[in-house]
């Protein structure tokens, strides 16, 4: 993962000019393509709500009104940078890297279709008053459904139309992982020409918003672990509520608030990613420790 972010950072401008040559859509079929290998694992009477998703539903959406309103009276940009680090849903790919790391893949995979669409709810609430007032939820919908529904309609359809099919990808689904660093280099690649192309921002606030994200990230994988340990899924609690849509944070950042807050999900791009690229040097080691023995 980090190498895949130096790559996406260093060759920002042949990245960014690839992906704008594709129509900006990259990475939408990199995500598709790794969600489709990750649902091909998951049967649909596996996936039942629970209490863990509720309280990480609660925790993040009061959290991002407790940041927001915290920080107000500091500096508003900060204030919607921390909001939206907070208030971001889960990313796709948390249940590529969860079921990696050992967390039980439905849970995952109900988490992320309950929380993109309870954001999907929320969101053009709270940045109607933290933002210009122009989000709708249509907007926000059409953002995150095509991502999340259609590869999971895609997945159970190859279970039933083809299942030997369906079987091999999910017993290969390491696949996801190999798409989703190149999908990260492209992410990076991206948010990297934007930092670059503006900077007429003042230096003190990008460094605030990149602090705050830091402070958030390991927040919240820190409580999202503890409240996992609870519901028996300590992974998956911790990839819930830390690993982020950050793709969806930066393009709300820009369109709905002072584009300058977006610094803010764009340093958490980085921080997450190192979380989780020691989450999965921890497991691979024990993994090889237990063979050992």
């Amino acid at each position: 993962m980090p190498l895949a972010m130096v790559v996406g950072a260093v060759l920002c401008r042949p990245v960014a000019a690839a992906d704008n040559w594709s129509g900006n859509m990259v990475t939408p079929v990199l995500i598709f393509l790794m969600l489709f290998v990750t649902f091909c694992r998951v049967k649909p009477r596996e996936m039942r709500p629970s209490m863990l998703h509720v309280w990480l539903l609660i925790l993040q959406i009061a959290g991002c009104l407790a940041a927001y309103f915290a920080l107000r009276p500091l500096n508003v940009v900060i204030a919607q940078g921390a909001m939206i680090c907070i208030m971001a849903p889960v990313a796709m790919a948390a249940v590529v890297i969860a079921g990696m790391l050992g967390a039980n893949v439905a849970t995952m995979a109900t988490y992320s279709l309950l929380c993109n669409m309870a954001v999907a709810l929320a969101a053009p609430v709270v940045l109607s008053f933290t933002g210009n007032g122009e989000c709708t939820f249509t907007q926000i919908l059409a953002r995150i459904a095509p991502l999340l529904i259609m590869p999971f309609a895609a997945a159970q359809f190859c279970r039933l139309i083809i299942p030997r099919a369906a079987k091999w990808v999910g017993d290969h689904g390491q696949i996801s992982f190999y798409i989703w660093l190149l999908s990260l280099a492209f992410i990076i690649g991206r948010t990297t020409c934007f930092i670059l192309d503006h900077d007429e921002a003042n230096r003190t606030v990008e460094l605030a918003l990149a602090a705050a994200a830091l402070v958030i990230c390991l927040a919240q994988f820190a409580i999202g672990r503890r409240l996992g340990r609870r519901y028996g899924d300590v992974v998956a609690g911790g990839q819930s509520l830390g690993q982020k849509n950050t793709v969806l944070a930066v393009w709300m950042s820009q369109t709905f608030l002072d584009p300058i807050s977006s610094v803010a999900p764009t340093a958490y791009i980085v921080w997450q990613n190192f979380v989780n690229s020691y989450q999965i040097y921890r497991k691979d080691k024990q993994n090889a420790e237990q063979k050992a023995s």
